[in-house]
């Protein structure tokens, strides 16, 4: 017989709902709490999917039989632009679209046999989620953590919606491709920056959390000390007699050669209404792009304004006033003053505009000409912490590293008043209106009487209407004829609804809460948050490093701030892990203009296709629809069976590097599990073989440790060692089965089906499942030989195993027994032979 992974599978999956194993039960054990990020409802599983949550099934299924009560669920990400961009392209409904793809991708995972508690699912754009996310909404708006103001942002005219920076690649919309436009826009936004101290002073806390992703965010939140002062215009109008600026080197401040603003700043917008050049040349900016990303790349752009500040230090010394395209709105003021000799921005500016280059500082020991010299054709940007000489200093300040001529600079400033040292962060407000129909509505109404009034939350749910239509584009509520039409809660007066709906990264911002009573009438049960948070182990790929995690930090705070959290849960993931993504090679060929066209893994065969046409492999890259690169998880599963799906996804290499999709890699993990189910089948009669008992307890050490270190390779590795163990030992009967009973309990993390064949054949009681983790036996772990290297004239040339107990004349024996020291010694005797017990041999020929 072989093993038939088309039967076993469904058998003892429907086996475990049966037994209802499961579902998460506050019982008084310890918790634990494993979450992978959720998914978006596209309609199809992919590989990435199936090594994300066999992760996470590991650490499940080893929690649990380690006695610990285990919260592992699941749901879906389902709010946002493609659903509605379905309904524009294909017609139909983008609710009917959604749940039609979540049916269709719950149906391809069930499969895979994942331990997880279905009864806890639920879909962000169910009517319940809606309602405790307004619910929490207008706790956040009570506690003061939301407000409403107007600011720029980023608008694509295609979708007719609002983006965030990081949804604008290359000044175009990430889903339309169309150029974005800067827009000013009244706009709701959680005040995420009154926090910025906090969560960057918090990162040294989450030790459980990836170095890299750490930095990502510390760098995302930026906090820089500098000063702040003010430039004086020169015959201005009053309302510009005086421009703002903050910097992070002011001890560059006897290099500035001139004054920039940025084309979103006040001053330049006044100025556009009355001189068309400055209101072409800002929409010329906005043309090339609105993120830093694009303004770091662009080329450097000026207009001179002909206006003049005086400098600070030097009311005779004037400095143009221009408008420059790299100069950011949302960061410090929205003007700076140029320092060329010490900035690559600056300095490109310089050149390309024919503006003064003036060394403030150069290499220590330098004079004020060879500092002049140094800079004239390329920046000097020193690291902070480096020695200079300030050939041009302001504050008294000798040689010093740059912080501390940056401090010298503030504290001059300070003491002759004309500037402040300030401490700013870059990150800012966390806008989230959109302009779309498949959203999380805002529960506020705009009642002329009283202005912008909170939904009442007798009234929640506010439900989106269902008979919109997305033939033309723009948000389909404004146009409703009648769901905008609103009762004001304070007057009971008419009243229109607000027609923006959420960010969808406030649905993904507090889903790991709502999974610890997701059908609570709150947005939390507070017994149930107290037992279950934190998330003790939070997986996810590295994409989501910044914003996601960033937003859910954010929201625990506030969350704990509402009551609607326990204090402790105020950092959400104890632990984090970022998994590799999962590659193939890229089959091409090209057609007769040359254009590239590619192939299925699936229509290759030996480098050919059916008709011999040969194709250009190219190297392993992640799986992408585009190239064709894409393995189906659903056609794995029909051919080999889930667990030769996660066996593979788990062994190929460490789960933080990305893993490449083979067939020969599949066939090998296949042939494996069979030869496994193979040695459970046929259980020779024989005796005991200690070997084989302790082979079995040092496994048990080996994946205990390498599960818990994420290593799940090694586990892997180490499975291999057992199986070929078990394969040769002697062993037979009772013996045999106990053995592979523990080989069961140390596969069913992995492979859950599989070790359920094996456990059962194995003569084991109940479900593996249910089986406690077996714990190794110190003693079996010693191990009674010794490896005692042979040097042979000083180099290292053979070792022997030896018993512990072994004596100095009994190895001496052993060593002169040696093939490789007979071959050195060619049949004379040693001129030294010595012995150091527990340690080495010496061989002197």
């Amino acid at each position: 017989m072989s093993y038939s992974p088309a039967i076993s599978e469904p058998h003892w999956q429907q086996a475990w709902a049966d037994a209802d194993s499961f579902r998460a039960k506050r019982d008084g054990r310890p918790k634990y709490y494993v979450l992978e990020m959720f998914p978006y409802p596209s309609g199809r599983i992919h590989m990435g999917h199936v090594r994300n949550y066999a992760m996470g099934d590991v650490v499940a299924r080893f929690k649990r039989a380690q006695g610990f009560s285990v919260l592992h669920p699941m749901g879906w990400d389902a709010f946002g632009m493609p659903a509605e961009n379905a309904a524009m392209e294909q017609g139909g409904h983008p609710r009917d679209w959604t749940y039609a793809n979540i049916a269709t991708m719950k149906q391809q995972l069930l499969p895979l046999g994942f331990a997880i508690d279905w009864s806890r699912e639920f879909a962000t754009c169910d009517d319940d989620y809606v309602a405790q996310q307004q619910a929490l909404f207008l706790d956040m708006l009570a506690a003061n953590l939301i407000t409403r103001k107007s600011a720029q942002v980023n608008w694509d005219p295609v979708d007719m919606t609002v983006l965030a920076n990081e949804q604008v690649i290359d000044g175009k919309g990430w889903r339309s491709g169309a150029q974005v436009e800067r827009k000013e826009l009244t706009q709701w936004f959680f005040r995420i920056s009154d926090y910025s101290d906090e969560l960057l002073a918090a990162l040294d806390g989450l030790t459980g959390w990836p170095e890299k992703v750490r930095l990502m965010q510390q760098n995302w939140i930026g906090k820089s000390r500098g000063l702040q002062f003010r430039f004086q215009t020169v015959d201005a109008p009053e309302s510009i007699a005086e421009i703002e600026v903050y910097t992070t080197r002011p001890d560059t401040l006897m290099g500035a050669s001139f004054v920039a603003l940025s084309p979103d700043h006040p001053l330049v917008k006044s100025l556009a209404e009355h001189d068309g050049r400055v209101a072409e040349f800002v929409e010329e900016c906005r043309r090339i792009g609105t993120t830093e990303e694009a303004i770091e790349t662009a080329p450097k752009m000026g207009f001179d304004t002909g206006l003049k500040v005086t400098h600070p230090l030097d009311p005779t010394w004037e400095l143009p006033i221009w408008i420059a395209n790299f100069v950011l709105m949302d960061y410090g003021t929205g003007a700076i003053f140029g320092s060329p000799a010490h900035d690559e921005r600056d300095h490109e500016f310089a050149l390309k505009y024919g503006l003064p280059i003036r060394a403030t500082f150069g290499q220590q020991g330098m004079d004020l000409a060879q500092a002049d010299t140094l800079v004239a054709k390329a920046p000097y940007v020193p690291m902070k912490s480096e020695t200079v000489t300030y050939v041009r200093g302001f504050a008294g300040q000798p040689d010093q590293t740059g912080d501390e001529g940056v401090a010298t600079a503030i504290k001059a400033a300070e003491q002759q008043g004309w500037g402040e040292g300030v401490t700013k962060f870059r990150l800012r407000d966390w806008g989230i209106s959109r302009q779309r129909y498949w959203g999380c509505p805002i529960p506020v109404v705009h009642c002329d009487e009283h202005g912008t009034v909170p939904e009442a939350k007798e009234n929640l749910p506010v439900l989106l209407p269902r008979d919109v239509t997305f033939d033309v584009p723009g948000n389909p509520l404004d146009r409703h004829p009648t769901w905008r039409q609103a009762t004001c809660p304070v007057c009971g007066g008419p009243a229109l609804r607000e027609t923006d709906t959420m960010d969808t990264f406030v649905d993904s911002s507090w889903y790991y809460a709502r999974f610890t009573s997701p059908h609570a009438a709150t947005p939390t049960d507070r017994a149930d948050a107290d037992y279950w948070m934190n998330v003790d182990q939070y997986i996810g790929g590295i994409e989501h490093a910044i914003l996601h995690l960033l937003y859910s930090r954010f929201f625990a705070r506030a969350m704990v701030k509402t009551g609607h959290l326990p204090p402790t849960a105020i950092e959400p993931f104890n632990a984090l892990f970022s998994q590799g993504m999962v590659t193939h090679e890229i089959y091409m060929t090209r057609d007769e203009k040359g254009r590239p066209v590619y192939h299925l893994p699936e229509d290759v065969t030996d480098g050919k296709l059916a008709d011999d046409t040969p194709v250009e492999i190219i190297p392993s890259a992640k799986m992408s629809k585009s190239k064709k690169n894409v393995v189906d998880p659903v056609d794995i599963i029909a051919r080999f069976g889930a667990d030769t799906a996660r066996w593979f996804m788990l062994s190929d290499s460490p789960p933080e590097r990305d893993v490449e999709w083979t067939a020969a890699g599949a066939e090998a993990a296949s042939k494996f599990l069979g030869r496994v189910w193979r040695l459970a089948d046929e259980i020779p009669e024989g005796g005991d073989d200690p070997d084989l008992t302790r082979s079995a307890h040092r496994a048990i050490a080996d994946v205990t440790r390498a599960i818990e270190g994420f290593a799940f390779n090694k586990a892997i590795a180490r499975l291999y060692e057992l199986a070929n163990a078990i394969a040769r030992s002697p062993a037979g009967g009772e013996h045999r089965r106990a053995v592979l009973r523990i080989l069961a309990q140390l596969l069913s993390p992995l492979v859950p089906h599989l070790a359920e064949e094996v456990w059962a054949k194995a003569g084991g009681q109940g479900m593996v499942i249910d089986a406690p983790w077996p714990v190794a036996d110190p003693a079996l772990l010693e191990d009674d030989n010794i490896v005692l290297p042979i040097q042979i004239n000083g180099k290292r040339r053979a070792e022997l195993s030896v018993p512990k107990t072994m004596t100095k004349e009994e190895i001496e024996a052993l060593v002169l027994a040696d093939e490789t020291v007979q071959r050195f010694l060619e049949g004379a005797a040693p001129k030294k032979l010595i012995v150091v017990p527990g340690r080495i041999v010496n061989v002197v020929a």
